[in-house]
């Protein structure tokens, strides 16, 4: 009788063991899934609302290299993408 009292108290301390760590790994994904619902909220605050146009096409004396310098600007500054800024630099060294 006293091994079934043992085993039955064991067999209840286990479970309210596992039960801890499980509502543990639940509020662990709630945490996480909170996290990354900000970061995506916080990237949509700092992206551009509409695309931003291609740069308009260099004036007659403007070097490439100051088409270029003027592009990687924009680009550090967030008013264009990395694609926007490839294609705005493959039009520049293309002379269009």
């Amino acid at each position: 009788m006293r091994a079934a009292v043992i085993g039955g108290g064991a067999y209840m301390v286990g479970k309210s063991a596992q039960k801890g760590k499980q509502q543990e790994a639940d509020q662990n994904a709630q945490i996480q899934q909170l996290q990354e619902q900000q970061a995506q909220q916080q990237y949509q605050q700092q992206a551009p609302a509409a695309p931003v146009a291609a740069p308009a096409p260099a004036a007659a004396g403007e070097s490439i290299t100051d088409q270029l310098v003027k592009l990687k600007g924009l680009l550090d500054a967030g008013v264009l993408t990395q694609a926007e800024f490839d294609t705005a630099k493959q039009k520049a060294l293309q002379g269009g």
